[in-house]
């Protein structure tokens, strides 16, 4: 299909110097393959650049079912195995369409085009405040009914969403889709997903194509809450229907997962973020999880996570999880008070995964029957005094608390920051924060120069092994491998020698540590 993309302008002033160019591997003085953080077995789907993953994201479901299996397969292995459970135990398309029947009994919003509300919409338009926030997101349907907006209330932006509908119409109906506009400093990215059209502005900088990650990461947001083929099929009988009847409630977790989009090195990099703990420790959560996991034939997963970072993971064995749905997970605990408190049982879509079936989620041990929640909860029960037991607990809070390892401990005068990634582990690490970026618009500065880094280096018309970027408060290396991505922040004099030198010690010091900073073996159960 053929795309338009539309721009005013494309330069931006900048007072640096840009260097870029490959390296040879006599210069790196590295083995080819050589890459700390590979673990001896997957852990998690292993993914590529972010612009790869934005590109192939919708291939991916026909490798997805090469390669990975869906939710109905598990469950006729389960009732295979469990071969006393009878058949009419499997939940009905009723029973798991239960809490969205309850939700579409509540009266729908209604939206009258009154005066009143084209004044209020024609005032939150000219609003500063609103006006000239540094990112937003539009969601609406393919009939330009509104569902979402990060700033501002929607029921006000009525008109607008009827603007951007009307602008993807127009293109479509010529054969073209339209992708991005450019005016400015300000970029708008559109994906158009049957039946949603989600829209990204934003003056920060953001790639198109990580503003375009971005979107797909709330489309799948969305679906995580909903199923694919529950969305197509309400608007295949409704295409006007107000999706926020459905949604009511799961603004929080768009919200939430906006802000982190906005400043999460997980998202760009398309890896997670693993709590750095001894081995040992590790190792014993594992086995823990795997032991008493093991015994309930229904569990595909079980994850221990603390404060969006990954402690271990246990397995079904022939399944993996994509990162991008482990980042839903993340999202999911952290926009939710109920997951603090109390035991829950929760329906929920892993878009990667599966699209159109539901795991059941209860802490995190991720199951495909809703009848196990009592067992779940027992398992849990164990699972935890089995870690006190062994002070494992202790040991999670205390690094948790420590806040990670320091940029001083990797030892490297000339190093500020950095952000590594082992590709086939889909795994990252980084450094706590500390001068000069104590923060957060010290933070929003250098992750702004990160994503601008992985944005040249990744471009597909032109791929880089190596660049060096010469700014006003430092300088900005990227050094891309076979195994690994390395993304590093220097003192602004700091020599390109001198810099590649770094760049090799962190690389050295991040093996000698890989067995603390990465999961480097999952249990399967």
């Amino acid at each position: 299909m053929a795309s338009a993309t539309f721009e005013n302008q494309n330069n931006t002033s900048d007072k640096c110097s840009i260097k870029d160019g490959k390296t040879t591997e006599d210069e790196i003085d590295l083995p080819k393959d050589f890459e700390p953080g590979a673990s001896s077995g997957a852990v998690l789907l292993s993914t590529g650049s972010f612009e790869e993953e934005s590109v192939s994201d919708e291939n991916f479901h026909d490798y997805h079912h090469r390669k990975s299996s869906c939710i109905s397969e598990i469950e006729k292995r389960v009732s295979d195995v469990e071969l006393n459970d009878s058949l009419n135990e499997e939940p009905t398309p009723d029973e798991r369409g239960k809490g969205k029947d309850e939700v579409e009994t509540k009266s729908e919003a209604s939206l009258p085009l009154t005066e009143e509300l084209e004044e209020d919409e024609c005032g939150e338009l000219n609003d500063p405040s609103w006006k000239y926030k540094k990112n937003h997101i539009f969601i609406l349907s393919e009939a330009g009914k509104p569902i979402y907006s990060r700033h501002g209330s929607e029921d006000h932006l009525a008109t607008l969403m009827g603007v951007i509908q009307a602008l993807v119409s127009f293109v479509q109906s010529s054969g073209d889709m339209i992708r991005s506009i450019h005016a400015g400093d300000r970029k708008f990215v559109f994906l158009h997903r049957m039946p949603l059209i989600l829209v990204a502005v934003s003056s920060s900088k953001a790639s198109v194509p990580q503003l375009l990650g971005n979107l797909t990461y709330v489309y799948n947001q969305i679906v995580s809450v909903l199923t694919m083929s529950n969305l197509n099929k309400i608007f295949e009988k409704r295409s006007n229907f107000d999706l926020r009847r459905l949604l009511g409630g799961s603004e929080k977790f768009l919200d939430r997962l906006a802000d982190m989009l906005d400043n999460d090195p997980s998202f760009l990099l398309s890896a997670v973020n693993c709590l750095s703990l001894d081995n040992s420790i590790r190792e014993v959560i594992g086995q823990t999880l795997a032991q008493y996991c093991g015994k309930i034939k229904s569990i595909v997963f079980a994850i221990l996570l603390v404060e969006n970072q990954l402690v271990t993971l246990v397995r079904m064995k022939k399944y993996f999880l994509h990162p991008a749905d482990l980042h839903i997970l993340m999202n999911l605990v952290s926009s939710s008070e109920s997951f603090k408190s109390v035991e829950t049982w929760l329906p929920i879509c892993l878009p990667k995964f599966d699209s159109d079936e539901s795991n059941k989620a209860c802490l995190l041990l991720l199951s495909v029957d809703q009848n196990k929640f009592f067992e779940l909860k027992e398992c849990r029960n164990k699972i935890v005094e089995r870690l006190r037991k062994y002070h494992c607990l202790e040991a999670i809070y205390k690094s948790v608390n420590s806040r990670g390892y320091s940029i001083s401990q990797v030892g490297i005068t000339e190093v500020r920051h950095f952000l590594y990634k082992s590709r086939s582990a889909a795994q990252f690490t980084m450094p706590g924060m500390e001068a000069p970026y104590v923060t957060s618009e010290d933070w929003t500065h250098l992750f702004g120069l990160y994503q601008y880094l992985h944005h040249r280096m990744c471009k597909s018309s032109r791929p880089l092994k190596m660049l060096y970027y010469s700014g006003e408060r430092e300088t900005m290396v990227g050094w891309h491998m076979q195994g690994f991505e390395l993304y590093a922040a220097f003192e602004p004099l700091v020599t390109k020698t001198d810099a590649t030198n770094a760049m090799k010690k962190i690389v050295h010091w991040i093996k000698k540590e890989e067995d603390k900073l990465f999961i480097m073996n999952a249990p399967a159960i």
